[in-house]
């Protein structure tokens, strides 16, 4: 339902719509005032209600953004190492000889080219 504010009752109602038929066959619609059923003629005569945008929370509400790694800490993981090997198996270090994930981290932790 619209909201209006009737030009013939003054009363803040809402815009009913009914469809008009000739036979089975919809012609039009019909808009009028639900309150007092005062008849519009065409959409442009309805006295729509303003929009108003409520806002409950302001951007000072927001928190800020929280920032875990750092940008060096985001790269220190095995994928990224030289020492990362990746075959359809398994992911294995050659530095330690066993199976990690692209996802682990150590402190031996040396750039690859890649």
């Amino acid at each position: 339902m619209i909201e209006i504010v009737c030009t013939a009752c003054g009363a803040e109602s809402l815009l009913k719509r009914e469809p008009v038929y000739e036979g089975f066959t919809k012609t039009g619609e019909e808009l009028s005032c639900a309150s007092c059923g005062h008849v519009y003629a065409s959409e442009d005569e309805v006295p729509f209600k303003e929009k108003r945008k409520i806002e409950v929370f302001t951007d000072d509400d927001r928190p800020d953004a929280v920032e875990i790694f750092t940008d060096d800490e985001k790269q220190r993981v095995c994928r990224y190492c030289k020492h990362y090997v990746l075959n359809p198996f398994a992911q294995r270090c050659d530095r330690h000889s066993r199976f990690v994930e692209a996802t682990d981290d150590c402190s031996d932790f040396e750039r690859g080219d890649a």
